[in-house]
């Protein structure tokens, strides 16, 4: 399955996400777009450096991106961030259809 499909890719995004703070932050940039961090801190109960700082973590594997404007950087949701994720998971997917297309070609017929 390439990297992509290695927990070996995965694990920095699933800590990254396994913050709780960290997942509000993704979900509100995912909701209401591209965000400044003072913007951010107006939706989110946590302090401009506390959201800073998360931003870093996320911006660090992947999952939000940030471009400058002015003297602030807008920060957006990275649908790419979640690539490697998405290919660990589908690999349960794929065994479990798997799975199931054996089972039927053998019990196919002996009913």
């Amino acid at each position: 399955m390439g990297t992509y499909g290695t927990l070996e890719a995965a694990a920095p995004i699933l800590d990254a996400l396994g913050d709780p703070t960290r997942r509000v932050i993704l979900e509100t940039l995912r909701q209401g777009g591209p965000s400044s961090v003072g913007s951010l801190a107006d939706r989110v109960p946590v302090s401009r450096p506390a959201i800073s700082q998360h931003l870093k973590v996320l911006s660090r594997v992947g999952l939000v991106a940030h471009e400058p404007r002015g003297t602030s950087n807008i920060y957006r949701v990275d649908p790419a961030g979640l690539a490697a994720v998405r290919g660990w998971l589908d690999q349960f997917w794929t065994e479990a259809l798997d799975a199931f297309a054996d089972h039927v070609r053998r019990t196919e017929g002996k009913s």
